[in-house]
């Protein structure tokens, strides 16, 4: 890795703790925010799930801080214990979101089913891109750049990865906040609590997107460098 590129690494590694423990900071302070309906995490995505007419979806609890998530191949709404049994405003927020992806799903939302597709590739691409990156970069100082080509590409899957989940993530909020905002779960001063809640958590997803496509022009940039000097 080139100074260059540590230096922006690093950047973006520092804006993406910050982003996170703002987000932390939000789910606990509106964790803390009780519901007037008093539905739990779990019923609030039950309910969102049926009246989405979706019925083979089912909702667990799993382990974890914030490791809520949708299984679409096993059709599971998978919430962490504070908002399986949450009664609060961030409890609400994520498990609607999560069921947003579930609706996605049954109505095979284009950039969901994309994503999909690129799983398994990414998943390969993940746990090779970092060293065929490193090596390349050594091997084109010496005048060979078809490592850190072919690395490129494969980084190039993982930032493709990163910008197709920003609208998958963004439009499962949207459905959570609209099917919020047109039932009893949340009234009009917990509603916007709920939206601040969502808005940081895509947050997450940006940087990630940003930081990915800045690393990935820095090493094009390197190699058509490296190949300048050929």
């Amino acid at each position: 890795m080139t100074p260059s590129i540590m230096i922006v690494s690093l950047i973006f590694l520092g804006i993406s703790m910050l982003v996170s423990l703002a987000l932390k900071s939000k789910f606990k302070k509106y964790s803390q925010v009780p519901l007037s309906s008093g539905l739990s995490g779990r019923e609030i995505a039950e309910k969102m799930l049926r009246e989405s007419g979706i019925y083979d979806v089912k909702v667990t609890s799993v382990e974890g801080f914030l490791s809520d998530h949708y299984n679409p191949v096993n059709k599971t709404v998978n919430l962490s214990p504070e908002v399986y049994t949450g009664t609060s405003v961030s409890a609400a927020a994520v498990a609607a979101h999560e069921c947003g992806h579930a609706v996605q799903h049954a109505t095979a939302y284009n950039w969901l089913m994309l994503r999909s597709k690129l799983v398994p590739a990414v998943q390969v691409s993940s746990s090779l891109v970092n060293w065929v990156l490193l090596i390349g970069v050594v091997m084109a100082s010496s005048g060979n750049t078809t490592l850190l080509l072919i690395g490129i590409i494969i980084f190039a899957l993982t930032v493709l990865f990163s910008l197709v989940t920003l609208p998958v993530e963004f439009d499962a909020s949207r459905r959570a906040l609209a099917w919020l905002n047109t039932t009893n779960v949340t009234n009009s001063l917990e509603y916007p609590k709920a939206k601040d809640a969502l808005k940081w958590a895509a947050t997450t997803y940006v940087v990630a997107a940003l930081a990915a496509v800045v690393t990935l022009i820095q090493y094009v940039m390197l190699y058509l460098g490296a190949k300048d000097r050929e």
